[in-house]
């Protein structure tokens, strides 16, 4: 893994790390118009629903992808220089993430 640079709430990400990140960005925005279609097309619930579940999984998968990255970068960097407050922030994502 890519180690990046955190520093002021910004993180700098590598130009391999932004096109990963891009293209499944890119492929959740392509199931969200299907969906959009099916509705159009007036297409059964559960084709819909289980569509839905696949996006949901794209998005859990991505937010995963980004929060490992979080933490072997920006979260490591902090501690490192004895910033503690870092672990109210990641206390606060566990949190988000557990809902």
């Amino acid at each position: 893994m890519e180690k990046e640079c955190c520093s002021a709430k910004k993180t700098v990400r590598s130009e391999a790390e932004k096109k990963t990140i891009n293209n499944r960005l890119n492929r959740i925005e392509g199931q969200i118009k299907g969906i959009k279609k099916m509705v159009a097309e007036d297409r059964y619930c559960n084709d819909i629903l289980i569509q839905l579940s696949a996006i949901e999984s794209s998005v859990k998968s991505l937010s995963m992808h980004i929060l490992e990255n979080h933490l072997y970068s920006c979260i490591t960097d902090s501690i490192e220089n004895r910033d503690t407050e870092v672990v109210d922030e990641l206390m606060s994502l566990f949190k988000r993430f557990n809902k």
